[in-house]
C-alpha cells in the first residue's frame, strides 16, 4: 500500500517543481517591454523615444524661452505701433508658429522612425547568393557555414551592396544602416540628431525637415520683428541703434541670439534641402560621396520632393504593444560571428545560473522520494531496521537495494535534464565543468 502512495505522490511532486521553473522563464509581456534595443518608451509602448531622449529638455527651452521673452517685452509695443490689429496678429502667429515647431519636434522624436525587427534566427545560407563576397578572416576562423558580410542586389539597374548585420542577424535592406546609439537598424537612415533623442530614418524624416525649416522660419521672425521694434525706437525717440538697444535691451539679446540660430538650424535646412532635391541621405552624402558615381535613386527634383516630402508614410514594422512571450528565444542573444552578444548572455553566471536552479529543484524531488522511501521501510520493517540502520553507528548503515537503484535512476534523469539544458542555451561547456569552474572560482 505505501508503495502504491510513492508511485502516485512522485510524478505529481516533479510535476509541481517543473511548473515553477516555467512559470518563471515563461511571462507574458508586451513587445516594448522585452524590447532589445536602446530605445525608451512612453504611455504604454505608444510612444517611443532614443536613449538620449533627455536632451529635449534643453531643445525645448532653446525655442519656447526667447519666444516667451518676445512675447512679453517686445509685442507690447508692436501692438501699438501697428493698426488694425496687425500687432495682435504678429505676436499671435509667433505663438501658433511655436506651438507648430515644438509639435514638429515630438512628431521626430517620439515615432518608430523605421526600425527593421530583428531576426530570432540567423537567416539560412541557402537563401544567400553564391555570389556574394565572404571575409577570407572569418570564414578561416569559423569553416565553411557562415554567411557572407555582404551581396549585391539591384536598385533600379545598379548594383548596390548591402551589408549583413551581425546584431540583428538580417541582410540590412538598401539605405538601411544599423545605428549604434539607439541599437537598431533604421530603413533608409540619415543620422542618429542628438538635439532631437532620436534617429533620422524613412518614417520621421520629413517631420525632421520641417521641425528644421520651421526653427530657421522661427529665428527669422523673431529677429525681423526685434529689428522693427528697435528701428520704431530710434523713430520715435530721435536716438541712435545704441540708445535704442538700452531702451529694449531685450530685442537686443534676442537679435544676437536668434542672428546665431538662424546660422545653425539655417544652414542645416539648406542641406537638408541639397538632401531632399537630390535623393540623398546625410549618412550617404559622408560616406559614400555620389559625385563621382550615379545615384542609383535619384530621379530628377521633382520627383524626390515628392516622394520624401508628400508620399504616404508607411506603416511601422513593430508593434510594440503586441503581447509576446519572454521565453528562452527572447532572451537568446543577437549572435555576431557565432557567440552570443546579448549583455545577459555575455554574463558567465547567466546559463549557470537557469542550470543551477534546475538542479535545485530536482535536489528537492530526490530528498523527498528519500523520505517517503525511508518512511516506507519503517513502515516495513517496523522496529527492526535493516543491518541497525539506526544505530549509534551510523557508518554501517546500508541502503537497500531498491532505494540505490531508484537514486541511480534519478541521478541519470538529473544529467540528462542537464544536458537538455546545455542543448537548450547553447553551452559551451558541459554542465560539470561549469559547476567544478563556478565551485573554484
Amino acid at each position: 500500500m505505501q508503495g502504491k502512495m510513492s508511485e502516485n505522490s512522485l510524478p505529481h511532486h516533479t510535476a509541481d517543481s517543473n511548473q515553477k521553473i516555467i512559470e518563471t522563464d515563461g511571462a507574458s509581456k508586451r513587445l516594448y517591454q522585452v524590447w532589445k534595443g536602446s530605445n525608451k518608451f512612453c504611455f504604454g509602448g505608444r510612444l517611443i523615444f532614443g536613449p538620449d531622449v533627455r536632451s529635449l529638455t534643453l531643445t525645448v527651452p532653446l525655442i519656447v524661452v526667447p519666444v516667451i521673452f518676445f512675447v512679453l517685452f517686445v509685442s507690447d509695443k508692436l501692438v501699438n505701433e501697428f493698426q488694425h490689429h496687425l500687432g495682435n496678429f504678429i505676436v499671435d502667429f509667433a505663438v501658433v508658429f511655436t506651438a507648430y515647431d515644438i509639435l514638429m519636434l515630438f512628431l521626430t522624436s517620439g515615432r518608430d522612425p523605421g526600425i527593421v525587427p530583428r531576426n530570432a534566427q540567423p537567416p539560412e545560407l541557402t537563401d544567400v547568393d553564391s555570389n556574394s563576397t565572404i571575409s577570407a578572416e572569418w570564414s578561416g576562423a569559423y569553416g565553411g557555414s557562415v554567411l557572407p558580410l555582404t551581396k549585391d542586389v539591384f536598385v533600379n539597374g545598379i548594383v548596390v551592396k548591402v551589408k549583413y548585420c551581425n546584431t540583428c542577424m538580417l541582410y540590412r535592406p538598401p539605405r538601411c544602416s544599423h545605428c549604434s546609439i539607439c541599437n537598431n537598424c533604421v530603413e533608409r537612415f540619415d543620422h542618429h540628431c542628438p538635439w532631437v533623442g532620436q534617429c533620422i530614418g524613412r518614417r520621421n524624416y520629413r517631420f525632421f525637415f520641417m521641425f528644421v525649416t520651421s526653427t530657421t522660419f522661427l529665428c527669422l521672425y523673431v529677429f525681423s520683428f526685434c529689428w522693427v521694434n528697435l528701428t520704431k525706437i530710434m523713430e520715435a525717440y530721435h536716438c541712435n541703434l545704441w540708445e535704442a538697444v538700452l531702451q529694449s535691451p531685450v530685442s537686443g539679446i534676442l537679435i544676437i541670439y536668434t542672428f546665431i540660430g538662424a546660422w545653425f538650424v539655417g544652414g542645416l535646412s539648406t542641406f537638408h534641402l541639397y538632401l531632399v532635391c537630390t535623393n540623398q541621405t546625410t549618412y550617404e552624402n559622408f560616406r559614400y560621396r555620389y559625385d563621382g558615381k550615379k545615384n542609383p535613386y535619384n530621379h530628377g527634383c521633382i520627383h524626390n520632393v515628392k516622394e520624401i516630402l508628400f508620399s504616404g508614410i508607411p506603416k511601422s514594422m513593430n508593434n510594440f504593444r503586441a503581447i509576446t512571450k519572454e521565453d528562452s528565444s527572447w532572451f537568446s542573444s543577437s549572435h555576431s560571428m557565432g557567440r552570443a552578444m546579448n549583455s545577459r548572455m555575455m554574463k558567465p553566471g547567466f546559463d549557470l545560473e537557469i542550470a543551477v536552479k534546475r538542479h535545485n529543484a530536482a535536489a528537492e524531488e530526490l530528498e523527498g522520494m528519500e523520505d517517503q522511501f525511508q518512511f516506507g521501510a519503517i513502515e516495513r520493517f517496523g522496529s527492526k531496521t535493516p543491518h541497525s540502520a539506526f544505530s549509534a553507528d551510523k557508518g554501517n548503515w546500508e541502503t537497500p537495494k531498491h532505494v540505490k537503484d531508484f537514486e541511480m535512476d534519478q541521478d541519470w534523469q538529473e544529467k540528462q535534464d542537464m544536458e537538455s539544458l546545455s542543448v537548450e542555451f547553447k553551452m559551451t561547456h558541459g554542465y560539470d565543468d561549469r559547476v567544478m569552474n563556478h565551485e573554484f572560482a
